[in-house]
Protein backbone atom coordinates (compact mmCIF):
# COMPACT_ATOMS: atom_id res chain seq x y z
CA UNK A 1 0.00 0.00 0.00
CA UNK A 2 1.42 3.32 -1.24
CA UNK A 3 0.94 6.71 0.97
CA UNK A 4 0.21 9.22 -0.85
CA UNK A 5 2.99 12.23 -0.46
CA UNK A 6 1.63 15.80 0.75
CA UNK A 7 0.82 18.02 -1.69
CA UNK A 8 3.21 20.78 -0.08
CA UNK A 9 6.40 20.04 1.97
CA UNK A 10 5.98 20.15 5.75
CA UNK A 11 9.52 20.27 7.72
CA UNK A 12 8.03 19.76 11.00
CA UNK A 13 7.28 16.05 11.52
CA UNK A 14 10.00 15.06 9.58
CA UNK A 15 12.58 17.04 11.07
CA UNK A 16 11.73 16.57 14.55
CA UNK A 17 11.80 12.96 13.80
CA UNK A 18 15.30 13.03 12.35
CA UNK A 19 16.83 15.30 15.13
CA UNK A 20 15.64 13.11 18.00
CA UNK A 21 17.41 9.94 15.89
CA UNK A 22 20.94 11.94 15.97
CA UNK A 23 20.24 12.72 20.07
CA UNK A 24 19.48 9.13 20.42
CA UNK A 25 21.97 8.13 18.64
CA UNK A 26 24.63 10.26 20.31
CA UNK A 27 26.01 11.06 16.83
CA UNK A 28 27.14 14.84 18.37
CA UNK A 29 29.06 13.55 21.50
CA UNK A 30 32.57 13.87 22.07
CA UNK A 31 34.87 12.26 23.82
CA UNK A 32 38.70 12.53 24.38
CA UNK A 33 39.85 9.68 21.44
CA UNK A 34 43.92 9.10 21.05
CA UNK A 35 43.13 7.92 17.62
CA UNK A 36 42.17 10.64 15.84
CA UNK A 37 42.57 14.68 16.20
CA UNK A 38 40.19 17.29 18.17
CA UNK A 39 38.53 20.14 16.60
CA UNK A 40 36.39 22.18 18.75
CA UNK A 41 34.34 24.98 18.75
CA UNK A 42 32.95 26.83 21.84
CA UNK A 43 29.85 28.60 20.94
CA UNK A 44 29.28 32.37 21.26
CA UNK A 45 26.83 31.68 24.79
CA UNK A 46 23.75 33.87 23.44
CA UNK A 47 22.34 35.76 26.62
CA UNK A 48 19.55 35.01 28.14
CA UNK A 49 17.66 38.27 27.44
CA UNK A 50 15.15 36.74 25.29
CA UNK A 51 14.90 34.58 22.33
CA UNK A 52 17.38 34.03 19.35
CA UNK A 53 17.95 36.43 16.04
CA UNK A 54 18.44 36.22 12.57
CA UNK A 55 22.34 36.79 13.33
CA UNK A 56 22.09 33.78 15.76
CA UNK A 57 20.66 31.60 13.26
CA UNK A 58 23.16 33.00 11.06
CA UNK A 59 26.37 32.72 13.54
CA UNK A 60 25.46 28.58 14.40
CA UNK A 61 24.74 28.04 11.31
CA UNK A 62 28.16 28.83 9.90
CA UNK A 63 29.48 26.85 13.47
CA UNK A 64 27.51 23.73 12.34
CA UNK A 65 28.83 23.63 9.03
CA UNK A 66 32.10 23.99 10.49
CA UNK A 67 31.44 20.97 13.20
CA UNK A 68 30.02 18.74 10.77
CA UNK A 69 32.40 19.13 8.09
CA UNK A 70 35.45 18.13 10.46
CA UNK A 71 33.36 15.59 11.69
CA UNK A 72 33.02 13.66 8.19
CA UNK A 73 36.69 14.62 7.85
CA UNK A 74 37.21 12.18 10.81
CA UNK A 75 37.94 14.53 13.92
CA UNK A 76 36.70 14.05 17.23
CA UNK A 77 34.63 17.03 17.16
CA UNK A 78 32.93 19.03 20.24
CA UNK A 79 30.72 21.85 19.91
CA UNK A 80 30.63 23.15 23.45
CA UNK A 81 26.78 24.81 23.84
CA UNK A 82 25.49 26.58 26.16
CA UNK A 83 23.77 30.14 27.45
CA UNK A 84 24.99 33.34 28.70
CA UNK A 85 24.03 34.94 31.88
CA UNK A 86 24.63 39.12 30.58
CA UNK A 87 23.84 40.31 34.39
CA UNK A 88 23.32 43.94 33.37
CA UNK A 89 20.78 43.13 30.39
CA UNK A 90 19.02 40.41 32.37
CA UNK A 91 19.01 42.32 35.23
CA UNK A 92 17.25 45.37 32.81
CA UNK A 93 14.79 42.55 31.47
CA UNK A 94 13.48 40.93 34.71
CA UNK A 95 13.00 44.76 36.01
CA UNK A 96 10.68 45.26 33.24
CA UNK A 97 8.79 42.18 33.62
CA UNK A 98 8.46 42.60 37.52
CA UNK A 99 7.03 46.11 36.61
CA UNK A 100 4.51 44.90 34.60
CA UNK A 101 3.56 42.62 37.32
CA UNK A 102 3.10 45.47 39.65
CA UNK A 103 6.32 44.79 41.41
CA UNK A 104 9.30 47.10 42.78
CA UNK A 105 12.42 45.73 42.12
CA UNK A 106 13.79 47.81 45.37
CA UNK A 107 11.08 46.58 47.73
CA UNK A 108 11.40 42.88 47.36
CA UNK A 109 15.13 42.73 48.12
CA UNK A 110 17.96 40.93 47.09
CA UNK A 111 17.08 37.11 47.32
CA UNK A 112 13.31 37.42 45.88
CA UNK A 113 14.59 39.06 42.76
CA UNK A 114 17.30 36.63 42.42
CA UNK A 115 14.35 34.10 42.44
CA UNK A 116 12.68 35.57 39.65
CA UNK A 117 16.07 36.02 37.96
CA UNK A 118 16.75 32.29 38.15
CA UNK A 119 12.79 31.77 36.94
CA UNK A 120 13.61 34.27 33.95
CA UNK A 121 17.06 31.94 33.33
CA UNK A 122 14.65 28.69 32.91
CA UNK A 123 12.17 30.25 30.73
CA UNK A 124 14.30 31.71 28.45
CA UNK A 125 17.69 29.84 28.42
CA UNK A 126 15.23 26.83 27.62
CA UNK A 127 14.01 28.52 25.17
CA UNK A 128 16.91 29.31 23.23
CA UNK A 129 18.52 25.82 23.54
CA UNK A 130 15.12 24.85 21.87
CA UNK A 131 15.28 26.91 19.31
CA UNK A 132 18.85 25.78 18.58
CA UNK A 133 17.60 22.15 18.42
CA UNK A 134 15.36 23.69 15.66
CA UNK A 135 17.88 24.69 13.70
CA UNK A 136 19.23 21.45 13.78
CA UNK A 137 22.59 22.22 15.98
CA UNK A 138 24.14 19.36 15.99
CA UNK A 139 26.34 20.66 19.42
CA UNK A 140 26.68 18.26 22.37
CA UNK A 141 23.92 18.73 24.60
CA UNK A 142 25.35 16.31 27.16
CA UNK A 143 27.69 19.00 28.15
CA UNK A 144 25.22 22.14 27.94
CA UNK A 145 27.00 24.79 30.05
CA UNK A 146 25.43 27.61 31.84
CA UNK A 147 28.05 31.09 32.65
CA UNK A 148 26.52 30.98 36.26
CA UNK A 149 26.91 27.10 36.62
CA UNK A 150 29.35 26.71 39.50
CA UNK A 151 32.35 24.93 37.53
CA UNK A 152 32.31 27.85 34.93
CA UNK A 153 32.42 30.47 37.87
CA UNK A 154 34.83 28.58 39.49
CA UNK A 155 36.91 28.56 36.35
CA UNK A 156 36.55 32.42 35.91
CA UNK A 157 38.08 32.90 39.17
CA UNK A 158 40.53 31.03 39.09
CA UNK A 159 41.86 32.47 35.32
CA UNK A 160 40.83 35.64 37.21
CA UNK A 161 43.49 34.97 39.79
CA UNK A 162 45.90 33.57 37.96
CA UNK A 163 45.88 37.19 35.70
CA UNK A 164 46.10 39.11 38.79
CA UNK A 165 49.18 36.67 40.01
CA UNK A 166 51.09 37.42 36.76
CA UNK A 167 50.36 41.22 36.96
CA UNK A 168 48.24 41.16 34.10
CA UNK A 169 45.33 42.07 36.20
CA UNK A 170 45.15 45.74 38.61
CA UNK A 171 43.57 48.08 39.96
CA UNK A 172 43.72 51.53 38.76
CA UNK A 173 41.57 54.45 37.82
CA UNK A 174 40.09 54.50 34.41
CA UNK A 175 37.22 56.18 32.73
CA UNK A 176 34.34 54.21 32.50
CA UNK A 177 30.30 53.60 31.15
CA UNK A 178 28.52 54.37 34.53
CA UNK A 179 25.13 54.12 34.74
CA UNK A 180 23.54 55.46 38.10
CA UNK A 181 20.55 53.95 37.58
CA UNK A 182 21.52 50.48 37.74
CA UNK A 183 24.89 51.49 39.75
CA UNK A 184 27.09 49.44 37.16
CA UNK A 185 29.37 50.37 34.08
CA UNK A 186 28.17 49.37 31.12
CA UNK A 187 30.95 48.07 28.18
CA UNK A 188 31.25 50.52 25.05
CA UNK A 189 28.88 47.66 23.07
CA UNK A 190 25.91 48.39 25.32
CA UNK A 191 26.33 52.42 24.84
CA UNK A 192 23.96 53.67 22.43
CA UNK A 193 25.46 57.26 21.32
CA UNK A 194 22.89 60.05 20.49
CA UNK A 195 23.92 63.30 19.24
CA UNK A 196 22.29 66.14 20.96
CA UNK A 197 22.20 69.88 20.80
CA UNK A 198 23.94 71.52 23.22
CA UNK A 199 25.07 74.70 24.71
CA UNK A 200 28.32 76.17 25.64
CA UNK A 201 28.81 77.98 28.44
CA UNK A 202 31.61 80.56 28.59
CA UNK A 203 33.72 80.80 31.96
CA UNK A 204 36.83 83.29 32.74
CA UNK A 205 39.12 81.64 34.50
CA UNK A 206 41.57 84.58 36.48
CA UNK A 207 45.11 84.25 36.27
CA UNK A 208 46.84 84.57 39.64
CA UNK A 209 48.62 87.33 39.97
CA UNK A 210 47.52 89.51 37.02
CA UNK A 211 44.58 91.43 38.02
CA UNK A 212 41.68 92.01 35.67
CA UNK A 213 43.59 89.10 33.75
CA UNK A 214 41.80 86.12 33.31
CA UNK A 215 41.71 83.17 30.82
CA UNK A 216 38.08 82.20 29.28
CA UNK A 217 37.10 78.52 28.59
CA UNK A 218 34.24 77.42 27.19
CA UNK A 219 32.09 74.27 28.44
CA UNK A 220 29.00 71.91 28.29
CA UNK A 221 29.16 70.81 31.88
CA UNK A 222 30.01 73.94 33.91
CA UNK A 223 29.36 71.41 36.71
CA UNK A 224 32.79 69.87 36.31
CA UNK A 225 35.00 72.58 36.87
CA UNK A 226 34.66 71.22 40.76
CA UNK A 227 36.96 68.70 39.44
CA UNK A 228 39.61 70.75 37.04
CA UNK A 229 43.18 70.50 37.90
CA UNK A 230 44.38 71.80 34.84
CA UNK A 231 43.74 74.40 31.71
CA UNK A 232 45.42 73.56 28.60
CA UNK A 233 46.61 75.14 25.49
CA UNK A 234 48.04 74.16 22.56
CA UNK A 235 51.78 74.52 21.90
CA UNK A 236 51.94 76.32 19.11
CA UNK A 237 49.30 78.77 20.23
CA UNK A 238 51.04 81.57 20.29
CA UNK A 239 48.13 83.61 22.32
CA UNK A 240 48.76 81.62 25.08
CA UNK A 241 52.66 80.65 25.27
CA UNK A 242 53.16 83.04 27.64
CA UNK A 243 50.89 82.03 29.82
CA UNK A 244 52.22 77.94 30.28
CA UNK A 245 53.18 77.23 33.33
CA UNK A 246 51.34 80.04 35.31
CA UNK A 247 48.77 79.39 37.82
CA UNK A 248 44.43 79.96 37.51
CA UNK A 249 42.12 80.59 39.85
CA UNK A 250 39.24 78.28 39.58
CA UNK A 251 36.08 79.93 39.99
CA UNK A 252 34.01 78.91 43.06
CA UNK A 253 35.96 76.56 44.73
CA UNK A 254 39.52 78.61 46.07
CA UNK A 255 42.08 75.62 44.19
CA UNK A 256 44.93 76.91 41.56
CA UNK A 257 45.42 74.73 38.79
CA UNK A 258 47.95 75.19 36.28
CA UNK A 259 48.07 76.20 32.46
CA UNK A 260 49.58 73.24 31.16
CA UNK A 261 50.18 72.57 27.16
CA UNK A 262 49.17 69.59 25.06
CA UNK A 263 49.03 69.02 21.37
CA UNK A 264 45.32 67.37 22.71
CA UNK A 265 43.96 71.11 22.49
CA UNK A 266 42.49 72.12 18.73
CA UNK A 267 43.58 75.63 18.87
CA UNK A 268 40.43 76.68 16.13
CA UNK A 269 38.16 75.22 18.56
CA UNK A 270 36.09 77.00 20.96
CA UNK A 271 38.64 79.41 22.94
CA UNK A 272 41.84 77.53 22.22
CA UNK A 273 41.85 76.76 26.30
CA UNK A 274 40.47 73.73 27.69
CA UNK A 275 39.32 72.83 31.05
CA UNK A 276 40.98 69.76 32.36
CA UNK A 277 38.67 67.48 34.29
CA UNK A 278 40.68 64.17 34.29
CA UNK A 279 38.18 62.06 36.44
CA UNK A 280 34.92 62.73 34.13
CA UNK A 281 36.56 62.89 30.11
CA UNK A 282 38.31 60.09 28.45
CA UNK A 283 40.48 62.83 26.53
CA UNK A 284 41.41 64.76 29.74
CA UNK A 285 42.23 61.33 31.80
CA UNK A 286 44.60 60.73 29.20
CA UNK A 287 45.78 64.62 29.13
CA UNK A 288 45.86 64.41 32.78
CA UNK A 289 48.41 61.01 32.96
CA UNK A 290 50.68 62.65 30.21
CA UNK A 291 50.55 65.95 33.00
CA UNK A 292 50.68 63.94 36.53
CA UNK A 293 47.46 65.99 37.46
CA UNK A 294 45.72 64.90 39.90
CA UNK A 295 42.12 62.79 38.94
CA UNK A 296 39.16 64.61 41.11
CA UNK A 297 36.43 62.74 41.19
CA UNK A 298 33.51 64.79 42.13
CA UNK A 299 30.18 62.43 41.55
CA UNK A 300 28.35 59.75 44.01
CA UNK A 301 28.06 56.43 41.82
CA UNK A 302 24.31 58.07 41.83
CA UNK A 303 25.63 60.96 40.06
CA UNK A 304 24.98 63.25 43.07
CA UNK A 305 27.61 65.76 43.44
CA UNK A 306 29.92 64.22 46.39
CA UNK A 307 31.76 65.91 49.35
CA UNK A 308 34.57 67.54 47.05
CA UNK A 309 32.18 69.60 45.61
CA UNK A 310 31.31 71.83 48.98
CA UNK A 311 28.17 73.80 49.04
CA UNK A 312 26.69 71.58 46.05
CA UNK A 313 27.59 68.45 47.80
CA UNK A 314 24.20 66.05 47.51
CA UNK A 315 22.78 68.20 44.44
CA UNK A 316 22.16 66.06 41.16
CA UNK A 317 24.47 66.63 38.42
CA UNK A 318 21.88 68.54 36.55
CA UNK A 319 20.91 70.71 39.65
CA UNK A 320 24.23 71.51 40.38
CA UNK A 321 24.93 72.82 36.74
CA UNK A 322 21.77 75.13 37.48
CA UNK A 323 23.19 76.34 41.20
CA UNK A 324 26.69 76.66 39.55
CA UNK A 325 25.67 78.86 36.38
CA UNK A 326 23.58 80.97 38.56
CA UNK A 327 25.99 81.48 40.88
CA UNK A 328 28.87 82.13 38.12
CA UNK A 329 26.52 84.66 36.45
Amino acid sequence: MHKELEKTYDPKGLEERLYQKWLDGGYFHAEVNPDKKPFTIVIPPPNITGQLHMGHALDNTLQDILIRWKRMEGFETLWQPGTDHAAIATEVKVTQHLKELGIDKDEIGRDEFLKHCWEWRREYGGRIINQLHKLGSSADWERERFTMDEGCSDAVMEVFLKLYEKGYIYKGSRIVNWCPKCQTTISDAEVEHVDQDGFFWHINYPIVGEEGQYVEIATTRPETLLGDTAVAVNPEDERYQHLVGKLLELPLTGRRIPVIADEYVDKEFGTGCVKITPAHDPNDFEVGKRHQLEEICILNDDATVNELGGKYAGMDRYEARRAIVKDLE
